[in-house]
């Protein structure tokens, strides 16, 4: 019996949007084509430019963030200016359950590296994390200059990324997890609320 005709596109584009996030992890933006994607999914070139259109379309689809704003902001801050010490240590914990997830990394990964290359995804990078996460974790811990703070947060978090899941600098990338929570959770906290040079 022939499988129906929207079976096929569901799996067809199922394909496409698996191979394509493996391919943005694996090489980043610049290097993913969308003729790489198709010959991944064993799928016409064609077919994927029918489904999503443009390269950076296909791309906005494929990069689903792993992490809920709302539940990642409650956990940092808690119960808000009174819940101050440890913000940063928490924000660590926080990225390092991300990052260390193989799976929840790799939509991560691609973002960052797109956003190395790629207006448009650094603006996406920009808006999601910035705005709607490191912004409020900075207005919820009612920070002085909290947008220039959470831009010192973010500058933390892309560099300890590259540094220890792209790069793989050591030994960074291999000292244990408890120590580097530890320690960027230090420098997270004194961005958060430290004293800032005038």
């Amino acid at each position: 019996m022939a499988r129906p005709r929207s079976a096929d596109h569901d799996i067809k584009r199922r394909a496409i949007l698996d191979r394509s996030a493996a391919l943005f992890a694996q090489n980043g933006y610049d290097r993913t084509s969308m003729r790489q994607v198709a010959l991944a999914a064993e799928v016409d070139p064609t077919l994927v430019a029918h489904y999503f259109g443009t390269k950076l379309d296909l791309f906005l689809a494929v990069v689903e963030l792993p992490i809920d704003p709302a539940a990642l902001i409650d956990r940092v801050v808690g119960g808000g200016p009174d819940n101050r010490d440890g913000a940063g240590v928490r924000l660590a914990a926080a990225v390092l359950d991300v990052l260390d997830d193989e799976v929840r990394r790799r939509p991560v990964v691609g973002m960052i590296r797109a956003a190395t290359s790629e207006p448009e995804a650094a603006r996406l990078v920009r808006d999601f994390l910035t705005r709607n996460l490191l912004l409020p974790i900075a207005q919820r811990l009612e920070a002085d200059h909290p947008e220039y703070r959470a831009g010192l947060v973010m500058s933390q978090i892309v560099g300890f990324t590259l540094a220890r899941y792209i790069v793989g600098i050591e030994p960074l990338a291999t000292h244990p997890r408890e120590l580097v929570a530890a320690d960027l959770g230090a420098t997270l906290q004194r961005y958060l609320l430290g004293e800032l040079s005038r």
